[in-house]
């Protein structure tokens, strides 16, 4: 699904508004502090990040070991994916986790599929969460699923070659400066170290790390599976300006059109992120919100808790229309099973994708001086594209702030895109910046019903 880019997004400057309500989510506790990238976006890594600016809506997948009791350790609630820092699970107790992790339903196939059909153009999986524990064949260290578990197949070939087959874009999560399996990983004043195997903060030394592990699972990530689109850092903590340069400058030697998010540490990278919050507005900066589909990033036992699609809907439109790309999360089970009340989510999700897509993918900012009160603007070419949340009961939709006038406007779910009347009058005086449209008694979508204007 190809379209004309348009980079403009990058270079205009980012209207200011209040964060709508529907945009509210869960806060997940320990949520990193994103340092800002250094600069605008650069020609090289505008041209990386085309066809990201074109997808606007990815999965995100965290699975790993945490996942095979849904985040319980004997019978002892984790809370979430940190289970083993949360309970303090020594290692030689949490690794034996992996003796029964046989995730026999899983098919990459079917999770592909799951995303494609929600409208999702990319997908990104956790490769090494915080334990440390590889969900890949590493040839670096054995503390991995192929080796250490009776499943022994290598999930992140299997989803890289299925993403392929089915047309997105495969990208894969890596935890930087957290790994509670490697003794030289300190964190900032040790809150979230692995302090009961390994208690002596001063002894560990990142640099250790960093070359014993993060180098060499990096090259791995990019020169066993094909493209890599996306390497989404997690925590960078300890990692020196020098450290994450020189990651930057591997990554892009292995896979120049390998697209790095900001949180490779200290400015660097091609997208900021925003995690589990959407901005009031947008940003100059290419920009992502990571966000949850329920409570929890890993499976949870007995969350289900999920989000309406109509909230999903309205968080993508939100983002979209302040210029950044939305990934959201689901987290399988230890089965290998994306959790149903997640798979009903999105396919309500990607039924109002195949009707309003245009809408979404390779659109723009808002370029409204305000949001409107009725819903969100996004923008591709000389269209505008009205998604209209709350109906207007009088029939009559006006918009303020148009830098041109409207040569036609019709809905866009209507086929015939029969044409909607429209009035430029208001408080007597001919205006064509401050028009009404009217519109049908009730919307094709009551969620989201998206008018076009042609300008």
């Amino acid at each position: 699904m190809m379209k004309k880019i348009n980079f403009t997004f990058v270079f205009v400057a980012a209207v200011l508004v209040a964060l709508n309500s529907r945009a509210a989510d869960i806060p997940i506790p320990d949520a990193p502090v994103d340092t800002p990238l250094k600069t605008v976006t650069d020609a090289a890594a505008a041209k990386r990040l085309a066809w990201w600016s074109e997808a606007r809506f990815g999965m995100f997948i965290h699975w790993g070991l945490y996942a095979q009791d849904g985040c319980f350790y004997k019978g002892t609630n984790g809370s979430s994916e940190h289970m083993m820092r949360h309970l303090q699970i020594p290692l030689a107790e949490y690794a034996k986790v992996a003796d029964d992790f046989n995730p026999t339903n899983f098919n990459a196939d079917e999770w592909v599929g799951i995303a494609k059909n929600a409208g999702m153009e990319y997908m990104v999986i956790t490769s090494k969460h915080h334990d440390g524990f590889a969900m890949y064949d590493s040839q670096s260290s054995d503390y991995n699923i192929v080796k250490r578990t009776p499943w022994k197949r290598d999930p992140i070939k299997e989803l890289a070659d299925a993403c392929r087959k089915q047309g997105l874009k495969f990208g894969v999560y890596y935890s930087l400066g957290r790994d509670w399996e490697d003794p030289d990983v300190p964190t900032r004043d040790g809150y979230r170290s692995n302090t009961w195997d390994y208690p002596i903060e001063t002894n560990k030394v990142f640099a250790h790390y960093f070359e014993r592990k993060v180098k060499p699972q990096i090259t791995e990530l990019l020169t066993h599976y094909g493209p890599i689109a996306v390497l989404w850092f997690d925590t960078p903590e300890k990692i020196s300006a020098a450290e994450s340069q020189e990651l930057v400058d591997l990554i892009h030697k292995l896979q120049p059109d390998c697209i790095i998010n900001s949180r490779v540490g200290h400015g660097l990278g091609d997208y900021g992120v925003q995690e589990q919050k959407i901005p009031g507005a947008g940003d100059i900066k290419p920009w992502e919100t990571c966000m949850t589909l329920n409570g929890h990033w890993g499976y949870f036992k007995g969350d289900e808790k999920w989000k309406p699609a109509q909230t999903v809907i309205h968080n993508l439109v939100d983002i979209v229309s302040k210029g950044g790309n939305y990934l959201l999360n689901v987290g399988p089970t230890g089965a290998g099973v994306i959790p149903q009340g997640g798979v009903n989510d999105l396919e309500q999700v990607g039924a109002w994708m195949k009707v309003n897509g245009e809408a979404i993918y390779g659109t723009t900012v808002s370029p409204l001086k305000t949001q409107p009160s009725w819903g969100r603007v996004t923008k591709k070419g000389g269209k505008l594209y009205l998604h209209v949340f709350d109906w207007p009961k009088d029939g009559s939709l006006q918009i303020e702030g148009l830098k041109s006038p409207i040569k036609k406007a019709y809905l866009l779910a209507d086929t015939n895109t029969k044409p909607l009347p429209v009035g430029s009058g208001i408080d007597g005086l001919v205006r064509w910046d401050k028009p009404f449209i009217t519109l049908p008694s009730k919307p094709l979508d009551p969620i989201d019903t998206v008018v076009v204007l042609e300008q």
